[in-house]
């Protein structure tokens, strides 16, 4: 018998584009858009124009939340839970990853290691060819009590007291002796201590006998007679170990923070000198070195020992490794190594660490998403993040990179750019097609692409140099520098040559420096842009001023908020097995106040209408005051689109930086220290950037600004270029000077792309 089959191909092959239909996320309006599937598309538009919205809010955002729908709902129970995005329909779909630059968890037994399987295969390797023969892959893993060192479990470091931060010898329990807060003379604790009959509490602690001593700091808990009741006694440390060492640093109080800090010493274990392996996993060598060895070294020279182990029992492995590696150093990566803990990474870092793992899987047709890669990349480093990008796109996966950098445009198949400018002046479909057709539209995208910054014609000149001598943290070899004072100073070099353990090592500590970094604001889910700039202070004043009432009426976590919701406009349901969800609350419709505060006015708008204005529109809504100038210094740093009572927790690390900054403007430094300011701005907002920090030079303060981008470069008075590579092949200062002799006269991979940038 015969059977006839149809070919299903051709019904296959119309998924050929990712169709979104109608999407309104955030500030997205009604935006249409065909994206080609297994092809690098690259998403353009200014800071707040939708691009996050529509890629990581509604193109991610469904593919992940159709994908966790295929559970059980006990295990979606254990998942965040994720509504639908404002859209009419998305079409052909595939299973999204995203690769963001969250960084990694900072668990103690993370690395780099773990976290790409190249600890596992180092240690198979070392359980089949390391001399002596151990035993088993695990007999080399400090997270299994096979191989790691007893004394610190596999922690790599030990943790003690300095006595001398916790009490002063000179002095007797009745004068004062204890320093530690919450022990002062008097104080319940105190008391305890001083009524023990353990030592006499007018005895200077320095004429203790040992076995007082002992009582004093270390006797476990007891009953002791204290007056007429019983209390319970411990030692000094045995107190504050369990009361202060056990509980996580971040949700102490700052005071307590600051005392663990100061009295917590951290040493590396004496017994495996920080390798956190025990003496069999250390014992096993390969070609002279063990596995802690192979761990330290800079990842660009394990590859070379690795290259060098050849057995036909483990080729497979070794070639794996061999390849991961590699990829490792071809990403800019190299200058790591295995044992670096996870949470030191920066974000860039974490991304590319995560990008690495990807290029290893057997999976292909998955949709990869990228916030910003080039993050932390020097030009060098770009090209070899856009190679990485491509091999990905050429395994048959579709490629969405939300990116500013005119290299990456370049490189892209297909753009999408949305704009024409941010917040409620965004969210439209600006242009779809290729590379050429974007260069020849008239956006803003398309006519800032061949924009260049020019050096300048004439340098500022210092007032005076901020010294560093002998600097040798982290990967420094013995740097001594003169950063000028007064002018536009930028330090440039590689990732991993030195730069932030140079700047933020020896000059974020001084005198009048401030530093405005990427890190997260610490904060509530009530905290906004309005809280935190100080800027609701004179917004509750003028409307309490206005309608003859008292200003905590305007304050949703004060007297004024809804009762329904407490004042987020957000009201959170326990759906015990099933995931959590938030809803709007039904009372105040997500506007936070009470229907009493609400009937207030200013010139015509109500608290809940002011805190949704973006800052330009609030900018121009109060003419005068105190307001007005916080408002003005955001608009300075480039954050018209924002809104003032938008969660912080929504602010990518660029804007926290700006927010940081103009904070940060109102205490008159004498130092600004910038980390990659550029972060997240668009090719037009960069100049915007360049006029910001020459007002902040002309207004009499120093600025140093860590950064890539060769606009600011140029645009510097000063260079400071560290390298000549990343790890242990950086370190030095490769160059000082002005950006016109760098291109001049230099050879270092900092002037070739600056003298490439500038057409020189």
């Amino acid at each position: 018998m015969q059977i006839t089959t149809t070919s299903p191909t051709a019904a296959a092959d119309g998924h050929q584009v990712i169709q979104v239909r109608g999407a309104r996320e955030n500030n997205l309006v009604d935006v249409s858009v065909d994206i080609p599937k297994r092809r690098l598309t690259v998403f353009t538009g200014v800071s707040g124009s939708g691009k996050s919205s529509l890629v990581f809010g509604t193109i991610a955002a469904e593919s992940q939340r159709m994908i966790n729908e295929t559970y059980t709902a006990f295990i979606q129970s254990f998942m965040p839970s994720q509504g639908r995005p404002d859209v009419d329909a998305l079409h052909n779909l595939s299973a999204a990853i995203v690769v963001d630059q969250e960084r990694m968890g900072a668990n103690s037994r993370s690395t780099v290691g773990t976290a790409t399987d190249a600890s596992t295969m180092l240690r198979i390797v070392f359980s089949r060819l390391g001399t002596p023969h151990i035993g088993t892959s695990t007999a080399f893993s400090f997270n299994t009590p096979d191989g790691m060192c007893p004394r610190c479990e596999g922690i790599g470091r030990v943790s003690d007291i300095d006595v001398d931060q916790l009490v002063d010898r000179e002095l007797s329990l009745n004068e004062g002796a204890i320093t530690v807060p919450g022990f002062a003379v008097d104080s319940w604790y105190w008391q305890i201590m001083a009524n023990s009959g353990f030592y006499d509490p007018d005895r200077k602690l320095k004429d203790f006998s040992e076995q007082e001593w002992a009582d004093f700091l270390h006797k476990p808990a007891l009953k002791v007679k204290v007056g007429s009741g019983n209390q319970t006694y411990e030692g000094l440390i045995t107190k504050i170990q369990r009361t202060y060492l056990s509980k996580d640093r971040e949700s102490m109080q700052s005071h307590i923070r600051a005392f663990v800090d100061r009295a917590v010493v951290f040493a590396d274990c004496p017994d495996c000198g920080g390798t956190r392996l025990g003496p069999a996993a250390l014992s096993s060598r390969i070609h002279g070195l063990n596995i802690a060895e192979c761990s330290a070294m800079q990842i660009s020279d394990l590859a070379a020992f690795v290259a060098k182990i050849e057995d036909p029992g483990v080729a497979p492995l070794l070639a794996n490794l061999r390849g991961l590696l590699d990829s490792l150093v071809e990403i800019g990566l190299g200058y790591l190594s295995l044992d670096r803990p996870a949470g030191t990474l920066s974000g860039g870092e974490a991304q590319r660490v995560k990008m690495v793992r990807h290029l290893g899987s057997s999976l292909t047709d998955v949709t990869y998403v990228f916030d910003e890669p080039t993050t932390g990349l020097h030009p060098h480093d770009i090209r070899r993040m856009n190679d990485l990008l491509l091999r990905l796109r050429d395994k048959g996966n579709t490629v969405l990179v939300v990116e500013h950098k005119p290299e990456v445009i370049a490189i892209a198949d297909h753009v999408v750019d949305l704009g024409p400018g941010a917040g409620t002046a965004g969210g439209h479909l600006c242009y779809s097609g290729d590379v050429a057709g974007l260069r020849a539209s008239d956006t803003l995208t398309g006519r800032h692409l061949g924009h260049r910054a020019r050096l300048r014609e004439q340098v500022r000149q210092p007032r005076g140099t901020l010294s560093i001598k002998g600097a040798d943290l982290h990967n420094l070899k013995d740097v001594s520098v003169d950063v000028p004072l007064g002018v536009l100073a930028v330090v440039t070099g590689v990732a991993g040559s030195g730069k932030s353990s140079l700047i933020h090592g020896y000059l974020a500590g001084r005198d009048g420096v401030v530093v405005a970094d990427q890190s997260p604001i610490r904060g509530s889910r009530r905290s906004n842009p309005a809280t935190y700039t100080g800027l609701l202070n004179p917004v509750r004043t003028a409307f309490a001023k206005a309608n003859g009432v008292k200003a905590a009426l305007f304050s949703a976590n004060s007297e004024g908020a809804c009762p329904n919701c407490n004042g987020l406009g957000l009201v959170y349901t326990d759906l015990a097995m099933m995931a959590g969800v938030a809803s709007v609350c039904e009372e105040c419709e997500g506007k936070r106040f009470t229907p009493e505060v609400l009937a207030y006015g200013l010139r015509g708008k109500n608290i809940s209408e002011v805190l949704d204005m973006p800052v330009e529109e609030a900018h121009a809504f109060f003419p005068t005051g105190q307001a007005r100038t916080i408002l003005g210094r955001l608009l300075d740093v480039g954050l018209p689109y924002l809104r003032l009572g938008q969660p912080l927790n929504t602010l990518s690390g660029g804007e926290r930086q700006r927010l940081k900054l103009a904070i940060n403007m109102a205490e008159k430094a004498s130092t600004y220290i910038l980390d990659e300011p550029t972060t997240g701005l668009h090719l037009a907002d960069v100049d915007k950037l360049l006029a910001l920090l020459d007002r902040l030079v002309e207004g009499g303060n120093s600025v140093i600004v860590i950064e890539h981008h060769q606009a600011v470069m140029a645009h510097a008075d000063w260079l400071i270029d560290i390298g000549p590579g990343g790890g242990h092949d950086g370190g030095r200062v490769v160059f000082e000077g002005t950006p016109a002799t760098l291109v001049a006269t230099s050879d270092t991979l900092t002037a070739r792309h600056l003298r490439e940038y500038v057409g020189s």
